[in-house]
């Protein structure tokens, strides 16, 4: 575990905290809505992506510019501020206190539009950002300048896809966005297919992204069939296969048979939704059903509308792949669906 400290003059700023995978999470918000924290209590990411301001337009890059940063297509503004943030609940801070002049938003919160407004309480440095406005998720960045990581307890042990499955790990308490992920996951197979036509599985992914695929991509004979396959679900004969990424490493779960598919890597919690799908429980009830009546109680849950995917972390991960210079994939990305 990890404890991080100002680099001006030593003081302690968070709690102990364990490293994680970057949440997918960041590739959208819920417009106008009061979001989470991003982060668990007592865990932290880095993004090695440029964060805050100062900002800059696509048509102001070189050409080498925007490929440099990890952008191959136009989407919206770049950031031209520090990379290797750390990211961390805001509960986690300790030590730091608001910059005032800096806590400016659109209307619930502080946005970090004014760039960093945490200091140190012991030197008065400017140590990180904080996020709290509606369309944001909660958030703190420490600027890896300005902090140092301090001595902190031995790390949590890493656990194994069977532990991750027995203790319910892989559901997540950011369930109700499950459309971001999905969002990501489709850019995913959309590449991973390379234009063919797409195949999809019965069932839940059937549900969440069988549409979707069909209008984004060609119809035709030689489609890719798409499935699960992962830990305690095991590895079906398809050519795609959607797989879980560990929360705690980032590491994708690897296909071991015979005939192995192309990994195809899925947020871990919407992968287990849609291996191991939530059952109601049966509660007991007195009585029954008149003779000859015949009824399946409780129904099989299903949602009230058709899932859609995210478009915009659809886009935000595509934008972030060299494969979407291909012609016929910029075209999907440029699309409105």
């Amino acid at each position: 575990m990890a404890v991080f400290g100002c680099a001006g003059c030593g003081a302690v700023l968070t709690a102990a905290v364990s490293e994680v995978a970057l949440p997918i999470h960041l590739a959208d918000t819920h417009w106008e809505t009061l979001h989470p924290p991003l982060l668990e209590a007592g865990t932290y990411a880095v993004d090695p992506a440029p964060a805050g301001p100062p900002w800059r337009q696509w048509d102001g890059l070189g050409v080498r510019e925007a490929p440099e940063q990890g952008l191959f297509a136009p989407f919206g503004a770049l950031s031209d501020g520090p990379s290797d943030t750390v990211l961390l609940a805001p509960g986690d801070m300790r030590g730091t206190g608001l910059i005032l002049e800096r806590a400016g938003g659109y209307c619930m919160g502080i946005n970090g539009s004014d760039g960093p407004n945490l200091a140190c309480l012991a030197c008065d440095l400017p140590v990180g950002t904080r996020m709290d406005d509606c369309g944001c998720w909660q958030v703190v960045r420490l600027v890896p300048q300005a902090v140092v990581r301090l001595p902190g307890p031995p790390e949590r042990p890493v656990m194994d896809w069977a532990e991750l499955l027995a203790t319910g790990a892989l559901q997540h308490r950011l369930s109700e966005y499950w459309d971001i992920p999905a969002g990501v996951a489709l850019a995913q197979v959309v590449v991973a297919a390379g234009g063919a036509p797409v195949e999809v599985a019965p069932g839940p992914v059937a549900e969440l992204l069988g549409r979707v695929l069909g209008a984004l991509l060609p119809a035709g004979e030689g489609a890719k069939r798409l499935d699960l396959a992962g830990p305690g679900y095991g590895e079906p004969a398809t050519d795609l296969a959607l797989v879980p990424v560990h929360p705690q490493t980032g590491d994708m779960w690897q296909p071991r048979g015979g005939s192995v598919p192309v990994p195809v890597p899925m947020d871990a919690a919407l992968w287990a939704e849609l291996a191991f799908p939530p059952h109601r429980t049966r509660l007991p009830v007195v009585g029954g059903l008149p003779a000859g009546v015949e009824r399946d109680d409780p129904l099989p849950p299903h949602p009230c509308y058709p899932r859609s995917p995210s478009r915009e972390a659809l886009r935000h991960t595509l934008a972030r792949m060299p494969a979407v210079r291909e012609p016929w994939l910029r075209a999907i990305y440029d699309r409105d669906w």
